[in-house]
């Protein structure tokens, strides 16, 4: 068909009113939160009926078109930039909460709800839906299951992949494929929700998702602990998992990190601290009590200089807000922001502290490290300025020398933010040509005119 032809298909699947071809609106969906080169797509679809998805899926596998299928465009790996010529395909025109289930505590929903916006009407209902990445206010559902999400709750909680029950999609050739149930075990056939998890839109299009939910935590407490160095402050994360304690969340900030929030939005937070660990234990309000009391001797055992309990709500508010403000209170130094994820054992969380301080120095980069301690993921952020040609080099050297660390340690290219185009070189490093050549087949088998998603996790062969 000529582009008229199926610009007027499109049309008659979604409404005339959700097909964009315009050079602004191509562009607005032509890059994400990852710092790559934009890619302009022929045409952006917005679907509004699971039917409307199905079939738009179907028009563009028959006519040989990449589908990009993208939520609100926050992911850090170039997961949803789309390629070229190709079709991106929103989802925020499918954002209903279909069911919230109390008695059974599940929730179905459709994949462009947002987040913050289903964990705020679930706890409505009395239950709790843990994973909370940076990114909640505005993420969608459909694409934290894509990325397999993480967030500050990962460490005691899990991730999203923990909370996946069962997922609804569509295949290439616009066929509903169904896996898992609303029980709470299900051992029916393949598990093929679960390899839907963190498939980035590459081996099918989300279309409903049914997600476990857990009653909240009867208490909970909030710490700040100061220390004077980063490594005083990363082997106290060791110690504490050490003791046998797994605190809800369990968060760095190094110095740097520390005076940007602080100038971002004056959080009081204490500029002279070399690092931060930001602590919350929660549960039953017995073992609260005893786990904070573990968790305050250990941080002074390991040369705390000064050690905050929030004394309510707002303070235990102001507290993760600070957290929460990190990553865009260091975007504002400069043009370009490097945001990784690189994730290591945690008895390995000081020697990768040593090592990003060691890869600063040796290349004149401007890092700022915070994350998610407890669970071994760090974020070390290099500012920088894209522009800037021989900078740019050192950084992007850098980021190479924080993988090789990282790998070496036993870690992972990423514990959250998925791999998509921006890590796709490194996979064969951590894991074998034989592992990329298996996963290479099952895609051509899913997706034999490899539409979904090109290049992402993968890369092209």
């Amino acid at each position: 068909m000529t582009k008229e032809a199926i610009i007027k298909e499109f049309e008659a699947i979604a409404g005339a009113e959700n097909v964009m071809t315009g050079e602004t609106d191509r562009h607005a969906y032509s890059y994400d939160a990852a710092v790559l080169d934009s890619v302009m797509p022929a045409l952006v679809v917005r679907p509004r009926t699971s039917e409307a998805l199905g079939a738009v899926t179907k028009l563009c596998n028959d006519n040989g078109l990449p589908l990009t299928v993208r939520g609100a465009g926050t992911n850090l790996s170039g997961g949803t930039i789309p390629h070229p010529g190709g079709v991106v395909v929103l989802t925020n025109g499918l954002n209903r909460i279909l069911e919230i289930n109390e008695a059974d505590m599940y929730a179905v929903v459709e994949p462009g709800v947002v987040t913050a916006q289903f964990a705020a009407e679930v706890a409505k209902r009395g239950l709790f839906y843990p994973p909370d990445p940076g990114s909640q206010a505005v993420s969608t559902l459909g694409g934290n299951v894509a990325e397999n999400a993480g967030g500050l709750r990962g460490l005691k909680y899990g991730v999203t992949k923990d909370y996946v029950m069962g997922v609804d999609f569509w295949d290439v050739n616009g066929e509903l494929v169904k896996s898992g149930s609303r029980t709470v075990k299900c051992v029916t056939g393949y598990n093929l929700a679960g390899l839907m998890v963190a498939s980035e839109g590459t081996l099918g299009v989300f279309d409903k998702i049914i997600l476990k939910l857990v009653p909240p935590a009867q208490a909970a407490k909030s710490m700040m602990a100061v220390f004077p160095s980063m490594k005083a402050a990363s082997e106290t994360v060791a110690s504490i998992i050490a003791n046998k304690i797994v605190p809800a969340t369990l968060e760095m900030m190094d110095n740097f990190t520390i005076r940007t929030v602080e100038n971002f939005r004056g959080a009081g937070l204490p500029v002279d601290a070399a690092a931060l660990l930001l602590i919350e234990v929660d549960g039953h309000p017995a073992q609260v009590a005893d786990e904070a009391a573990v968790v305050e001797r250990i941080c002074k055992e390991n040369g705390a200089t000064e050690l905050h309990v929030a004394k309510d709500a707002a303070e235990r508010d102001a507290v993760w807000q600070a957290r929460r403000d990190a990553l865009p209170a260091l975007a504002n130094l400069k043009p370009t922001c490097v945001l990784e994820d690189a994730t290591v054992p945690r008895s390995k969380i000081p020697a990768m502290i040593e090592a990003l301080e060691e890869i600063a120095k040796k290349l004149d980069l401007t890092i700022g490290t915070f994350g998610h301690a407890g669970d071994g993921n760090l974020h070390p952020t290099i500012l920088t300025d894209k522009r800037n040609k021989e900078e740019w080099e050192r950084v992007e050297k850098g980021i190479d020398m924080i993988f090789d660390k990282a790998l070496a340690m036993g870690g992972t290219l990423s514990g959250e933010h998925g791999i998509g185009l921006s890590k796709s070189k490194y996979m064969a490093q951590e894991t074998s040509k034989a592992t990329l050549a298996y996963a290479r087949r099952m895609k051509s088998v899913l997706d034999p005119k490899g539409i979904l998603n090109p290049d992402k996790i993968i890369g092209a062969e």
